[in-house]
């Protein structure tokens, strides 16, 4: 199922990202811009560019669905109404690409009845695509060659690595890899891209305390990660929805090879309750 979905995906993605690689090979100008959680992050013009080539290409190929993508205002009340939604983040990783660290992605998601079903992680600088469809396994191309990718399963924290953040470091890290006991720690940029490893099987865990992601962090990424073999929630075990009007993950994100997913949300339990953190409900369906 879902292989023209895919196919159409896969072919806008590589076209947007030329597009960005475009913006990358020159001096690039960030600007501030304020999200939907009224926080303040950086955008440059690849980002806008790139949305409207994601957008208007799904659009023309998929007019019934819904498309929500992170640099377009939302229609929380047209897009509820729509069975299917692609949800976009036309590059996830906007502080790896500034930097030119080459940490960046574009996510093209497709989630159905609120569920993720398809989705599609390209990696322009490094040329590499991850893809998905429910039902269909997980696979990776790269260096022309198709591979089906399947979790680790390590399931003892200390044998396992941990894909955490590059550029939003902090102490209360710290203080969850020193409580779980990880040795091996991997720092990169974009959700998509730490997702991805820990579906190659490169790393096995992903923790990430902020409530500063969003919808469009985590759908497609999450559906590659699962048909991979692996789990995503948020770090109090909850499962995200795509069908709600909020679109921000209050409650973090905990990504893992699965074997060891239940676990890691009781040994983070007292830690979120020394840091404070209560679970945060989420808004439903749009009101009329």
């Amino acid at each position: 199922m879902y292989e023209k979905e895919l196919e159409i995906a896969q072919a806008i993605a590589r076209k947007a990202g030329a597009l960005i690689l475009e913006y990358y090979a020159k001096e690039i100008i960030a600007e501030e811009k304020l999200g939907v959680d009224n926080f303040y992050e950086p955008v440059t013009e690849a980002d806008r560019m790139a949305s409207r080539l994601i957008v208007d290409a799904l659009s023309e190929a998929f007019p019934d669905d819904a498309v929500l993508s992170e640099e377009e205002k939302d229609d929380p009340l047209a897009r509820l109404t729509k069975k299917r939604a692609w949800i976009i983040d036309p590059i996830d990783g906007t502080a790896g690409f500034v930097q030119k660290d080459g940490d960046f992605a574009v996510h093209i998601g497709l989630a159905e009845g609120g569920e993720p079903v398809a989705g599609i992680v390209y990696l322009p600088n490094f040329d590499v695509m991850y893809f998905a469809s429910k039902g269909s396994g997980t696979f990776v191309v790269r260096d022309g060659e198709t591979i089906k990718l399947s979790v680790s399963k390590k399931d003892r924290f200390a044998q396992m690595k941990l894909a955490v953040t590059r550029h939003h470091w902090s102490n209360r890290m710290n203080r969850v890899i020193k409580e779980f006991g990880f040795r091996n720690h991997c720092r990169r940029g974009s959700v998509g891209l730490k997702i991805g490893l820990i579906a190659e099987g490169k790393c096995d865990i992903y923790i990430h305390l902020s409530p500063r992601t969003k919808l469009w962090d985590i759908c497609a990424p999450q559906i590659i990660l699962e048909e991979a073999g692996g789990k995503l929630t948020d770090i109090f075990g909850s499962r995200a929805r795509y069908d709600i009007e909020d679109l921000q993950n209050h409650n973090g994100i905990l990504a893992s090879n699965g074997v060891a997913h239940d676990e890691a949300v009781k040994r983070l339990r007292p830690i979120l309750t020394e840091f404070g953190r209560m679970r945060v409900k989420t808004t439903g369906k749009a009101s009329t």
